[in-house]
């Protein structure tokens, strides 16, 4: 969370820390970090701690989703050779048997699978009649679930990236689980792996699809780096749980049609394209206000980039953050193009329509609408068009109905040196390893403005974004980059990813 706080200092609960700090500090996630074992003492200390602290029933510790997290935790790293104090057991079935009564059924999605991952894996754990209820319970929940969350694409219902982790950190954990108890409760273990073994691949898919060259998670909806185990992480326990499943490598345009992202690819440049729903109308709590936004890396390094999330809460940040503005799209009359309100909810929201994609050998082409500003007096309609052709990314905005104003924005990487000129229709961006990307405002005036980027929670990096004023209904922006460089770093990258 990038806030320091000791335990001798805050202990467990308490205003010292905002909730979503207390939570992670119950999670107990660094039993099953890297180079854990070097701090099994500390553990079975904290253990101890815990226990002493936090009463059955008191604090944001038995709150149901951090009990869910914690209960794998401790049972992960029993699990792993960890060994649990007869303190430790008891507590362990205790919180068990208190989260069996207060599932989320209310607030659903990755809560509520989180509560049944939690009660398969203590009823695989524990032996006896009530061990048994708690896998029935959590059988009950995933068969539901897994078709509801997974979709046919292999992406999270959600659709936030960082999400998306950690349901394929879940659904391994389960796969992995039930081979582990698969002679103990051998028919339930055989189900759990049917219901995922199937989809594990296109999880792991789609999330390569949706990382940048960089390694990490592109940053849709509520996302952020370092929260969610890191693509090289998941990589190698997919590779642990499934060594012989081969996952393909995502084509030049790659079309995650249920999910609603595209990915573009050619010569030095990624693309990633936002032309999805907000997320499922009954859960749209982790969703941005970003229809028709995007995301590019150009030589392995990030250009252009989301605002990202720093925060959850009901703060005016937090407000901020899920806003249009804070996202590479257009915004009509300084509205959002979906009712983001509150900490995680959504009112009126954007629908994507008249998706069409084309490819050929000179160019790759996106183009699609949304009716989110059609809740406005003059109804507006907002179409976006992309063209990704070797050397140039090229985007097209136009506008139907009225209104006062609009403009298109572009959120540059902190790390870029920007410069504008030509009474702002023209620009220069050097990425940190040199290679400069010149754009052209083909239609429409551009400024450049500060703004700030959240990679990470309790993060704020000042950065600037591009503003281009829409006229008659219309803008148009060119990025461009040399085709010798491009040639350079595709020859260097097949090099690398031959070696890998």
């Amino acid at each position: 969370m990038n806030e320091p706080g000791g335990l001798d200092e805050i202990g467990w609960d308490g205003p010292q820390r905002e909730k979503l700090w207390r939570y992670n500090q119950h999670y107990f996630d660094d039993l099953n970090a890297i180079g854990a074992e070097q701090r099994y003492a500390w553990h079975v200390a904290l253990i101890e701690d815990w226990i002493r602290h936090n009463p059955p029933g008191q604090g944001n510790g038995w709150e149901p989703y951090p009990l869910s997290l914690r209960i794998v935790n401790w049972i992960k790293w029993a699990l792993a050779g960890g060994e649990l104090p007869p303190a430790a057991r008891h507590s362990l079935a205790v919180q068990a048997r208190w989260l069996s009564k207060r599932l989320e059924i209310h607030l659903l999605g990755n809560h509520l699978f989180a509560n049944a991952k939690a009660l398969l894996f203590a009823g695989l754990f524990f032996e006896g009649e009530e061990a048994d209820g708690w896998r029935r319970t959590a059988l009950r929940i995933l068969v539901r679930e897994i078709s509801e969350q997974i979709l046919p694409d292999g992406g999270h219902f959600e659709l936030s990236t960082m999400y998306h982790v950690l349901a394929l950190e879940d659904v391994l954990d389960l796969v992995n689980i039930a081979t582990c108890y698969e002679s103990a409760a051998s028919e339930d273990c055989a189900l759990v792996r049917a219901w995922l073994v199937p989809k594990v691949a296109a999880m792991m898919h789609w999330l390569r699809t949706m990382c940048h060259p960089d390694g990490e998670i592109s940053l849709f909806n509520d996302s952020a780096i370092g929260i969610a185990p890191s693509i090289a992480e998941m990589e190698a326990y997919f590779a642990r749980c499934f060594p012989a499943v081969s996952v393909p490598v995502p084509k030049p345009m790659e079309v995650l049609a249920a999910s609603g992202y595209v990915r573009l690819a050619s010569d030095a440049a990624l693309a990633l394209l936002d032309v999805a729903r907000v997320g499922p109308d009954y859960l749209p709590g982790h969703a941005h206000a970003d229809t028709l936004g995007f995301e590019l890396s150009l030589f392995g390094q990030r250009l252009l980039v989301n605002g990202g999330t720093s925060c959850y809460g009901a703060s005016a940040e937090r407000l901020r953050q899920r806003g249009t503005a804070a996202h590479n799209t257009v915004i009509v009359d300084g509205m959002d193009s979906s009712e983001v309100w509150g900490g995680f909810r959504v009112a009126g929201r954007a629908y994507p329509s008249g998706l069409a994609c084309r490819e050929d050998v000179a160019c790759m082409q996106v183009s699609c609408s949304h009716d989110g500003y059609r809740r406005l007096k003059g109804r507006p309609l907002h179409t976006r068009s992309w063209s990704l052709r070797p050397g140039e990314l090229s985007v097209a905005d136009g506008l139907t109905g009225t209104y006062a104003e609009a403009v298109a924005q572009y959120r540059f990487h902190p790390d870029v040196a920007l410069s504008i000129e030509g009474n702002g229709r023209r620009g220069r961006a050097v990425l940190p390893g040199g290679q400069p990307v010149e754009w052209v405002i083909e239609h429409g005036m551009g400024e450049l403005v500060e703004s700030t980027w959240h990679p990470h929670f309790g993060v704020s990096r000042p950065c600037r974004l591009l503003r281009v004023q829409i006229v008659d209904r219309r803008a148009h922006v060119r990025f461009s980059w040399s085709s010798e460089d491009a040639d350079s770093y595709a020859t260097k990258h097949a090099a690398h990813a031959e070696a890998l």
